[in-house]
């Protein structure tokens, strides 16, 4: 990538232009103090009380007001071929990323959120009122309480193996057009799954955040 914009040793908040509630956001700022915002996601960010390190994005809906106040933390990408969510990510160097106003909104903007996730290789987890949604990597280890839920959604078809959910994935074929694997539930509390490729969405209850980011750290330094 090119030399980002804003680079952290530890996480960065990553807010976009949907619905984010004052205890979302504290959640995400909590974990990961540097806050970037993804267009008019710094309205958002200032609606909250906070402003960002840095504005990315092709600058179609932040208002001039807020451009303004923010003078030259605004970073344009005039481009048109990808989402602000895609210019932010790829413009920011962390050790993660929690990403909060990108579910919960309108469905196309949340879908096409989704497709940014599972073809970037940051770690970056989405926030939502309900859920913590991230792309799993080829192998994953969590611990959770038995009977939680655990849903898998793959955005291509992949083929996988899971230890510790009470409907394995073992022999499927997983597609979006297909079956998937929304709702299952944990069986052990320690739940293995391995996958054959990128391109597999894990969406777990939003209180499993911590352990959530803990796994994909710790998957990402084997």
């Amino acid at each position: 990538m090119n030399q980002p914009i804003v680079e952290s040793s530890g996480g960065i908040t990553l807010v976009g232009g949907g619905p984010v509630s004052a205890g979302l956001f504290r959640i995400a700022v909590q974990r990961a103090p540097v806050i970037v915002a993804a267009d008019s996601g710094a309205d958002r960010c200032v609606k909250l009380g906070a402003e960002p390190a840095a504005v990315i994005g092709d600058m179609d809906s932040i208002s001039p007001a807020v451009r303004a106040t923010l003078g030259a933390r605004v970073h344009p990408i005039a481009e048109q071929d990808s989402t602000d969510f895609d210019k932010a990510l790829r413009s920011v160097k962390a050790r993660f990323v929690l990403a909060v106003g990108f579910v919960g909104a309108r469905a196309d903007h949340e879908l096409a959120a989704f497709n940014v996730l599972v073809r970037r290789t940051e770690t970056c987890l989405m926030l939502g009122p309900e859920d913590v949604v991230f792309h799993l990597p080829p192998r994953f280890e969590v611990d959770l309480p038995v009977g939680e839920r655990f849903s898998l959604f793959p955005m291509r078809p992949l083929t996988g193996t899971s230890d510790g959910l009470e409907w394995a994935i073992d022999g499927l074929e997983l597609s979006p057009a297909g079956r998937t694997s929304t709702s299952n539930r944990v069986s052990k509390r320690r739940v293995r799954v391995e996958v054959s490729g990128p391109g597999m969405l894990a969406i777990l209850p939003r209180k499993h955040l911590d352990r959530a980011l803990q796994a994909l750290l710790a998957s990402s330094s084997d």
